[in-house]
């Protein structure tokens, strides 16, 4: 094809002049803060920025938007957690330690906003080297993955299986709070997962000199015949709404159980069992009730195992 027979394109139009004052520079005039912003620029344009220092040892940037809708709490969310973009999480030591995890506690705060930080508990799991569950299969028992790839893997050992496994018990548990949380059950709030970190609500006492402390365990308590007729009616209670929704908690005892001041919460989830679909389910409902009730009897409450089993009975079927 010659020269002459190629395609002949229009001329670009004629470019609009620029003012004789137009700087091409670019570090332009811009105004400093407080100076009137022009009326010709949306205001949906305009926003402040505030620059954030760098972090330090033991610090991270916030994951709350790093994960998923679905692995954040229910909605609606308490107003003590933190959802800002800015936040920070910081280590502030070890909790508690565990067979299967271990307990952090972590303060998220907005260094703009330090007021309105909250200190949580943050529980990970161990990696597949440093943890071996408890009667790991009766646990399971009735439960299903996504991939058959890595239900296979996990019932080999393989170390794919292991670490497969680890991620299991994690979303077990917060899987666990969530539903009960929405039950309306005394459990700590979700607040997030991610991996094999859950993320839940701190759950705290106050001393007499006004010191913030870790609620303790019911087993460490002495309380008076009065608020041990109330405990004891408060795990009834929320055992009767478990099983009304087919669950069981398969591990329960005066160790697994906060008491917050005057009302119990019930912790360590990851093992919660169907009350059906899990052959043991049934067994594992008369040992929740047997350890409960031989802890209350220690406390000086007559409480009866087969009576407590048979009353939830009533409200399984």
């Amino acid at each position: 094809m010659s020269r002459d027979n190629l395609p002949q394109h229009p001329q670009h139009p004629q470019l609009p002049a620029f003012p004789d004052d137009f700087v091409t520079d670019p570090h332009r005039y811009v105004p400093p803060p407080g100076d009137a912003v022009p009326g010709d620029i949306d205001d949906r344009f305009v926003f402040d920025f505030h620059a954030y220092d760098d972090l330090a040892d033991g610090q991270r940037w916030s994951t709350w938007l790093s994960v998923e809708p679905l692995s954040r709490g229910p909605e609606p969310l308490p107003d003590w957690v933190v959802t800002s973009q800015g936040a920070i999480d910081t280590e502030l030591g070890v909790l508690k330690t565990g067979k299967e995890a271990d307990v952090h506690l972590v303060e998220r705060a907005d260094p703009r906003d330090p007021a309105a930080g909250v200190v949580m508990a943050a529980k990970r799991y161990r990696s597949p080297e440093h943890r071996s569950f408890h009667r790991a299969a009766s646990y399971t028992e009735g439960r299903s993955m996504k991939r058959s790839r890595d239900e296979r893997a996990v019932k080999r050992k393989s170390t794919f299986g292991r670490q497969v496994a680890a991620g299991e018990w994690a979303v077990s548990e917060w899987a666990a709070l969530v539903r009960l949380w929405n039950l309306g059950l005394p459990v700590p709030y979700p607040v997030q997962i991610d991996g094999t970190e859950i993320l839940m609500e701190w759950i705290t006492v106050v001393d007499e000199d006004g010191t913030v402390q870790t609620a303790p365990r019911l087993a460490q308590t002495r309380p008076s015949p009065e608020l041990l007729a109330a405990y004891f009616q408060q795990l009834t209670d929320a055992l009767a709404t478990m099983v009304q929704n087919g669950l069981v908690h398969g591990d329960l005892s005066a160790y697994n159980i906060l008491a917050a001041g005057e009302r119990l919460v019930i912790i360590d989830l990851p093992q919660i069992v169907d009350l059906v679909g899990n052959l043991n389910g049934m067994t594992f409902l008369q040992r929740d009730c047997a350890n409960i009730c031989g802890w209350f009897r220690s406390r000086g409450l007559d409480a009866d195992e087969h009576a407590l089993f048979a009353e939830l009975m009533t409200h399984a079927f």
